[in-house]
């Protein structure tokens, strides 16, 4: 068995991992993903108790219970590359055994839920819906670096994709990767099915203009009418493309819910979008206290 030497797997002083600073007993097999570190505390104040917090950084952690339910609540920051830290992270304290750094020999599935905001792009999703992203579209080239990434891609969506956009090649090549079935189907009475852009940046990966031209100005209206077997690009968010790609490499089921607090179509957005977060809260904990 291969020991992880100890430049590649950094643990503390503690016997914490080196970024999120957990222990492997402190991590519940469902983990609710967000980026905003204040988002947390939200979460966890629905929980029947606390057991564990912690922080580092933009990370975040609160595990407790909800209903009975042992549940992970972790903040992931900003980011592709913070998911990158995030997801390996949560993989290490899963399926290593940390005294003797090697993989352990029943591989654990954990359960990863982004639960985040987004902005769509198509006229008819309106502010406020939630948006399950059954496809993630990686715009950040995080994927590319790891081995196999073509086994758990859908290369003809990338392929049509690429043709459709007249793609620059000095832009990584974007990836489509499909979320977890198994959370597909727990979430698909109360979301809007979603193929969803991560793009690597808020103001030009997504199309915004403010000092700066495009590499295409009409970036945005080509994605928008991009169709391909019947899907269109439904919205944009910026972690989501990692964690299911990550996830479906490592072994474990992950999807993306956001609230869309804009539409990028109608020029419309929700400045108070605190509510409509606590609402998809709300029904992400009542789905995933089954799981």
């Amino acid at each position: 068995m291969r020991r992880i030497e100890e430049s590649e797997l950094i643990i503390n002083a503690d016997g914490s991992i080196f970024h999120l600073h957990l222990k492997p007993e402190q991590i519940a097999d469902t983990v609710l993903l967000v980026g905003d570190p204040g988002r947390v505390e939200m979460i966890a104040a629905y929980f029947d108790n606390i057991e564990f917090s912690t922080a580092n950084r933009e990370f975040v952690t609160s595990t407790g219970t909800y209903r009975n339910k042992r549940i992970t609540v972790l903040s992931t920051g900003i980011g592709t590359d913070n998911i990158d830290i995030v997801v390996t992270e949560l993989d290490a304290l899963a399926n290593i055994d940390f005294e003797t750094r090697t993989e352990k020999q029943t591989h654990k599935t954990l359960n990863l839920i982004r639960l985040g905001t987004s902005g769509s792009i198509q006229p008819e999703i309106s502010i406020g819906n939630f948006v399950a992203s059954h496809i993630s579209i990686g715009f950040d080239g995080l994927l590319n670096y790891y081995a196999n990434r073509d086994n758990i891609s859908l290369l003809d969506f990338e392929s049509a994709f690429l043709k459709h956009m007249n793609w620059y090649d000095k832009l990584p090549v974007p990836y489509f990767v499909e979320a977890s079935p198994k959370l597909i189907k727990l979430f698909e009475d109360s979301t809007t099915e979603g193929m969803t852009v991560s793009a690597p940046g808020f103001y030009g990966p997504q199309g915004r203009v403010l000092r700066l031209p495009l590499w295409k100005a009409d970036q945005n209206e080509l994605i928008e009418k991009f169709e391909y077997k019947n899907k269109k690009i439904t919205n944009f968010e910026m972690e989501g493309s990692a964690i299911a790609g990550l996830s479906k490499l490592l072994g474990h089921e992950a999807i993306t819910i956001c609230t869309v607090i804009a539409n990028r179509t109608n020029k419309t957005a929700l400045a108070d979008y605190k509510n409509s977060v606590r609402k998809m809260i709300e029904m992400a904990l009542e789905k995933i206290w089954t799981l």
